[in-house]
């Protein structure tokens, strides 16, 4: 399964490397990134490959989420297909 993953705050150093890092360890690989800093806030989107994922969905998002918390984040992950869905006109 493929996901969307979306990275929002102040711009850090290392907040690219801390999110590709956890992802990492629980077996996510990530397929296509685009980043950017908008006037020091960071964005970032992610495609991500869960094929391999050591936890269900809903554990990774929660984790997800409070990676985000604690280095003042918003991180969020969505199913592809439900992506696709939401985007369809």
């Amino acid at each position: 399964m493929r996901a969307i993953v979306t990275v929002i705050g102040k711009d850090t150093v290392g907040i690219i490397a801390s999110v590709c890092a956890m992802l990492a360890q629980e077996g996510v690989n990530v397929l296509d990134i685009s980043q950017t800093v908008l006037q020091g806030y960071f964005t970032m989107i992610m495609i991500v490959d869960m094929s391999d994922c050591k936890i269900d969905f809903a554990s990774l998002s929660k984790k997800l989420s409070d990676t985000g918390r604690e280095q003042s984040l918003d991180i969020r992950i969505q199913r592809e297909d439900i992506f696709e869905a939401m985007h369809r006109i």
